[in-house]
């Protein structure tokens, strides 16, 4: 299994297949690399790089160093380790903020954005009413405390509507299946705490580049309302509500979401 060391003493696990221009996913909070693997189809005509972020899946956990900025840090880190050049950024959901933190560093190398799921604030505020209420957050946090392995687990299940993965298993089986492994606590307690408290609604103005929004219709974890919000605040952007989703459509829905996605990428390709 490939790592990277990085400057910070960290190790950043990271999966690697396929050649082509590149694809970078990032996944979301208290998940790992491991949730996009319905879409390793797409190595048949790009390079897909799956890190698991810091304290998430086979990577390291400092004891601190959770903020967004750490996260795209290291993700900085492993475009020059790779030699990254006119790559696709992808972010779900915590993912897609850590895209937002890390583009102006990234700038230069990318291509294009696609946030799957996103929301430039994950808590609701005076003048954004498309985050959650700051309570819940609280509530989460308590129940992490409480019940590490069942509250993730509950999360985890929180992402699809009740039919969704028709016979597919939601929750801790699901996640066994796919090789998601469970992260460290105090790095998930700490990226909560992140989550609650970062606004990036300014950054939205920085994104000169194409950038593809999906979000699920019946998303209850990022609202739909939030990537509507960033569609009228970015350069370039283009909405894809998948109806009938939920938080994680490229899981639940990979074909579908796999065509949404190669149709933007035939586009910004199309001039190379």
């Amino acid at each position: 299994m490939p790592y990277l060391n990085t400057a910070g003493g960290g190790r950043i696990h990271y999966k690697t297949v396929g050649k082509g221009p590149p694809l970078v996913f990032v996944h979301g909070w208290a998940m790992s690399g491991e949730v996009w693997r319905f879409q390793e189809e797409l190595a048949d005509t790009y390079r897909l790089i799956f890190p698991d972020l810091r304290g998430h899946g086979s990577s390291s956990a400092p004891a601190t160093g959770y903020c967004f900025q750490d996260f795209a840090d290291d993700l900085l880190e492993l475009f020059i380790a790779l030699r990254l050049e006119n790559a696709i950024l992808i972010g779900w959901s915590m993912g897609a903020q850590v895209a937002l933190q890390a583009f102006p560093f990234l700038r230069s190398r990318l291509a294009a954005v696609v946030l799957v799921s996103g929301t430039p604030r994950f808590t609701a505020t005076e003048g954004y009413p498309h985050g959650l209420p700051e309570a819940a957050v609280k509530r989460l946090a308590l129940l992490l405390q409480r019940d590490f392995s069942g509250t993730v687990d509950d999360f985890f299940k929180r992402m699809f509507l009740d039919g969704e993965l028709g016979e597919r298993l939601p929750g801790h089986t699901f996640s066994e299946e796919n090789k998601i492994v469970q992260p460290a606590w105090h790095a998930v307690r700490q990226a909560l705490k992140s989550l609650a408290t970062t606004d990036l609604r300014a950054e939205l103005a920085l994104v000169d580049v194409p950038v593809l929004l999906i979000h699920g219709g019946g998303d209850s974890i990022c609202l739909p309302s939030a990537s509507q919000y960033m569609a009228g605040h970015l350069r370039d952007a283009r909405l894809e509500i998948m109806a009938g989703a939920g938080h994680a459509p490229f899981i639940s829905r990979p074909g579908e979401f796999a065509e949404i996605l190669t149709g933007f990428l035939g586009g910004i390709y199309a001039h190379d």
